[in-house]
């Protein structure tokens, strides 16, 4: 595994991790369900793309 790879893998697990903690510190005082839902999406979408930068290196 190369230095690139372990560091997009890195940055997916901070982005997983936020995804836990954000919507129960940050966004506490958001009423609504959306709040945390954006998030979400946002970084399902941040988290397809780094994944989709590490997979093209690969070869069969």
């Amino acid at each position: 595994m190369s230095k690139h790879e372990v560091f997009w893998g890195l940055v997916s697990m901070g982005l997983i991790l936020l995804a836990y903690i954000l919507p129960y510190t940050i966004l506490t005082g958001v009423a609504r369900w959306y709040g945390s839902f954006l998030l979400w999406v946002v970084i399902a979408v941040v988290i397809i793309g780094v994944n989709y930068i590490v997979a093209r290196e690969w070869r069969a």
